[in-house]
C-alpha cells in the first residue's frame, strides 16, 4: 500500500497542469468542455485561426506568469496547455529554448479536447501525492529502502531525424541520461526498488549498446518490451517498437 508518493518534474508548465488537476478538476472540466465545444463548432479554417491565437496568448503569459504560487489562473493555464496538446501535430509537448509551446496546428476532425473520466481518475491517483517542481536529483531526500522510484525521462532518440528531447527548454542529451544512470546507481545502494524506461536504440541500430553499457550491473535487468508509437512524421513508422525496461529487482 502506498502511503505517500511524490512526483518530481522539472518543467514547470507541466507541474502547473498536475496542480489544476490535484486542486480544481471540476473547474479545468469546465474550462475544458467550453473550449472543446467552441472549438468543434468551427470550420478548419477557424480552428487554425484559434489555435494559433491560444498559442500566442500562452506563450505571451511566460514572462509575467506567477508560477510559485497557486491561484485560479493555473487553472486557466492548465486548460490552455491540454487544449494545445489535444489539437496540435502529433499531439506533441514540445518547448523551443525560451519556453515557448512550438508546436504547429494539427488537422483533427473530432479531437477530444476534455476527457473528464481521466482527469477525475488523475485526480484521484492525486490525492496523497505531493508535486515538486525540480530536477531528478532533487528526490534523493525522500527516498529510502522501502520506496519505489520510477524514472521517466525524456527518450534518448533512435536516430538523427527523431532527435526530439525539447520537453522542456533545456534539453536532455546524453550527457543527462548518463547522469541519470549515475543516479540510478547512487540510489541502488539505498535498497529503494527502482524502474526506468528508455528507447531501444536496437530498433533502429542493432549495435547501439548505449544502455546496456550506461546501466552494466550485475543486480540491473534490462528488458525489451513492445509499445507503441504514436508520434511520427512518417505515419508508415507508427506503430509496435522496443522500449526499454531497466529495473534493480
Amino acid at each position: 500500500m502506498v502511503k505517500k508518493a511524490f512526483l518530481f518534474d522539472i518543467n514547470r508548465e507541466l507541474i502547473i497542469g498536475y496542480k489544476a488537476i490535484q486542486n480544481d478538476p471540476e473547474e479545468l472540466i469546465n474550462q475544458l468542455n467550453n473550449i472543446e465545444k467552441n472549438y468543434l463548432s468551427m470550420e478548419e479554417e477557424q480552428r487554425k485561426e484559434y489555435y494559433y491565437k491560444v498559442r500566442e496568448k500562452y506563450n505571451q503569459k511566460i514572462k509575467s506568469f506567477d508560477y510559485d504560487n497557486y491561484n485560479e489562473e493555473w487553472v486557466g493555464r492548465a486548460a490552455f496547455l491540454i487544449f494545445l496538446n489535444k489539437t496540435c501535430f502529433n499531439g506533441l509537448f514540445r518547448q523551443n529554448q525560451k519556453g515557448e509551446f512550438n508546436v504547429p496546428f494539427g488537422r483533427y476532425k473530432n479531437p477530444k479536447i476534455c476527457d473528464s473520466n481521466n482527469i477525475l481518475e488523475v485526480h484521484k491517483a492525486f490525492e496523497d501525492t505531493e508535486i515538486l517542481c525540480g530536477d531528478f536529483t532533487e528526490a534523493q531526500d525522500f527516498i529510502d529502502k522501502h520506496t519505489f522510484v520510477y524514472f521517466d525521462p525524456p527518450y534518448r532518440p533512435l536516430n538523427s531525424t527523431s532527435s526530439f528531447t525539447s520537453y522542456d527548454k533545456e534539453g536532455f542529451n546524453d550527457k543527462d541520461q548518463e547522469r541519470l544512470a549515475q543516479f540510478f546507481k547512487k540510489l541502488h545502494k539505498t535498497g529503494a526498488y527502482l524502474m526506468l524506461s528508455n528507447s531501444d536504440p536496437k530498433n533502429y541500430n542493432e549495435n547501439d549498446d548505449f544502455f546496456e553499457k550506461l546501466y552494466k550491473h550485475k543486480d540491473f535487468t534490462i528488458e525489451r518490451v513492445t509499445a507503441k508509437r504514436y508520434i511520427n512524421c512518417d505515419s508508415s513508422k507508427r506503430g509496435d517498437i522496443n522500449e526499454l525496461i531497466i529495473r534493480n529487482y
